[in-house]
C-alpha cells in the first residue's frame, strides 16, 4: 500500500472538509473508547453494586492526573513531527519519533514505579470516603501498571495523526473496544475477579489497540521506515519535544488538579453524591469526547499548515472548527434535554431516585455550556498545532482557578449545584485566555513568515541578476 492510501497533506484542499473527514475517524474513535468506558460503569454499576461505580469515579481525578499528563505528552511529542510532515521533511519527522519513544520509556518507568506506590496515599489525601477507598485502591493500582501501554497507545496514535492517518486508529480502537467489552463481562460476570477485571479489561484493550498501531506504522507506511541511523538520541530533537510536549501534559495534569479540588469538594458530599456525579459525568463525557476529537484534528491541521507557512488555512481553519463545534452542540444539547434521565438510569441501575435525580441535574446543568467546552478545544488545540504549548499551558491553569473556586464554594456550604456549575466556569475561564493567545500568535506567524518570504525572494532575485 503506498503512502498517499495512508496518509493526507492537509496544506492542500478546502479546509473545511480536510477537517471534517479528518475528525471523523477521530470522534468515532473517541465515541467507541467512551462506549467501553460506558460499558464498564454499567457492567460494574450493574455486577458488583453502586459502590463499586462510586470507587470507580473516586479515581476518575487521579487518573486524569497521570493518564492525561501521559495522553497530553504525546500529543504534543506529535506537534514537531506533522510539522516536519508538512514541511516534506521525513527524516527530521523520523528523528522526532524516535526520540520521542526514547522519552517515553522515561515517562513509563517513572510514572508506573512512582503512582502503584503513591495510589492508596494519594486517595486518602483526596478524602475518598472510607467504604471506596480498598476497591478504588485495586483499581487504579492496575490501571497504573498498565501505564507503559497506555505511553505506547498515546504516542503511536498521535504519530499516526500527524501524517494524516486517522482511520486505521479508528478501527484498531474498534478492535480494542470489543476485547475490553468481552474481557469485562467475562472477568466480572464469569471469573468474578471484581473491580480488578474491570480494570484489567482495559489495560488489555489499550494494549491491544497500541500493538495494532505499531504494526500499522511501521509495515504499512513509508514514512515510518526504520533507518537505524536515525533512531539515535538527539538532543536538538529532545529539547524541542521537550519544549512542545511537556507543557501539553503539564497543561492536562493542571486542569486535573482542578478535577482533584473538584473531586475533594464532591467527596465531602458523601459516598451519594459521588456516584449520581460519576454517573453524570460518565455521560457528560459520551457527548463531549467527540469536541476533543475535533480539537485534535485541528491541531494536526494546524501543526501541518504550520510547517508548510500557511498561516491562511490556519485562520480558515479554526472559523471552519467553531462552526463544526456549534453544530455539533446544539445537537447534543437537544439529545441530552430528551434523554437525559434515561441515560442516566441506564448507568445506575436500580440506584436511589435521590442519586439518579442528582446525576440528571449535573448532566444538564453542563450540556448547557458545551459549546463553550467545544469553542475551547478548537483554541487550545490550534495554539498548540503552532508549537506554543508553553503559553497553552496557562489556559490549563484557568482551568485550575476555575475549579477549585468551585470546590471551595462547594465546601464552604454551595452544595452539589456548584459541583455542577464548576466545570462550566473552568472552560469559560481558559477559552478567554486561549483566543486572546491566538490571536497574538497567529498575527505573530504572518509577520513572520512574510518577512522571511521577502527575504527569500530577494535573494532569489539577486541570484537571477547575477546569472542573467
Amino acid at each position: 500500500m503506498t503512502a498517499r492510501t495512508t496518509t493526507t497533506d492537509l496544506t492542500i484542499g478546502s479546509p473545511l472538509a480536510r477537517i471534517l473527514v479528518f475528525s471523523v475517524p477521530l470522534v468515532l474513535g473517541t465515541l467507541f473508547q467512551q462506549l467501553y468506558s460506558f460499558a464498564d460503569a454499567v457492567i460494574v454499576g450493574r455486577l458488583i453494586g453502586d459502590a463499586a461505580l462510586g470507587a470507580v469515579g473516586a479515581t476518575y481525578s487521579l487518573n486524569f492526573l497521570v493518564i492525561g499528563f501521559i495522553q497530553g505528552a504525546c500529543i504534543g511529542f506529535s506537534i514537531p513531527a506533522s510539522q516536519s510532515f508538512g514541511a516534506k521533511d521525513e527524516r527530521d519527522f523520523r528523528r522526532f519519533m524516535w526520540n520521542g519513544v526514547w522519552l517515553g520509556v522515561i515517562m513509563s518507568a517513572a510514572f508506573t514505579a512512582s503512582m502503584t506506590l503513591l495510589a492508596r496515599p494519594m486517595l486518602e489525601l483526596l478524602d475518598t470516603p472510607a467504604e471506596l477507598t480498598d476497591m478504588a485502591t485495586q483499581y487504579i493500582v492496575v490501571i497504573f501498571l498498565g501505564i507503559p501501554s497506555a505511553v505506547l497507545y498515546n504516542h503511536s496514535a498521535a504519530l499516526l495523526r500527524a501524517v494524516g492517518d486517522s482511520k486505521h486508529p479508528f478501527y484498531f480502537l474498534i478492535v480494542a473496544c470489543a476485547a475490553n467489552i468481552v474481557l469485562n463481562y467475562l472477568f466480572i460476570g464469569v471469573v468474578g475477579m471484581g473491580i480488578i477485571g474491570s480494570a484489567l479489561a482495559t489495560v488489555i484493550g489499550q494494549t491491544i489497540s497500541a500493538a495494532l498501531n505499531c504494526w500499522w506504522a511501521f509495515s504499512r507506511i513509508p514514512t515510518f521506515r526504520v533507518r537505524r541511523d536515525e533512531m539515535r538520541w538527539s538532543g536538538r530533537h529532545v529539547v524541542r519535544l521537550c519544549h512542545v510536549g511537556l507543557p501539553m501534559g503539564f497543561e492536562y495534569s493542571v486542569a486535573a488538579i482542578g478535577a482533584v479540588a473538584m473531586q475533594m469538594a464532591i467527596n465531602s458530599l458523601g459516598a451519594a453524591m459521588v456516584t449520581a456525579q460519576t454517573a453524570g459525568e460518565r455521560v457528560r463525557q459520551l457527548f463531549t469526547l467527540p469536541m476533543e476529537s475535533v480539537g485534535m484534528a485541528l491541531a494536526t491541521y494546524t501543526g501541518q499548515n504550520y510547517g508548510a507557512r500557511q498561516v491562511g488555512r490556519i485562520k480558515v481553519g479554526l472559523r471552519d472548527g467553531v462552526a463544526i463545534q456549534a453544530v455539533y452542540c446544539a445537537v447534543a444539547w437537544v439529545a441530552i434535554l430528551l434523554f437525559k434521565e434515561p441515560m442516566c438510569r441506564f448507568v445506575l441501575g436500580d440506584a436511589h431516585p435521590d442519586i439518579i435525580d442528582a446525576a440528571v441535574e449535573y448532566l444538564f446543568v453542563m450540556s448547557c455550556f458545551f459549546v463553550v467546552h467545544g469553542a475551547l478545544m478548537v483554541f487550545r488545540n490550534t495554539l498548540q498545532g503552532m508549537g506554543y504549548s508553553t503559553q497553552a499551558i496557562l489556559s490549563g491553569f484557568c482551568e485550575l482557578v476555575g475549579r477549585c473556586v468551585g470546590g471551595w464554594l462547594t465546601v464552604a456550604g454551595g452544595g452539589y449545584l456548584l459541583v455542577c456549575f464548576s466545570g462550566p466556569m473552568a472552560w469559560g475561564m481558559a477559552l478567554a485566555y486561549c483566543m486572546v493567545m491566538v490571536a497574538v500568535v497567529v498575527r505573530r506567524a504572518e509577520g513572520m513568515f512574510s518577512s522571511a518570504d521577502d527575504g527569500r525572494g530577494r535573494e532569489t532575485a539577486i541570484v537571477r541578476g547575477r546569472t542573467s
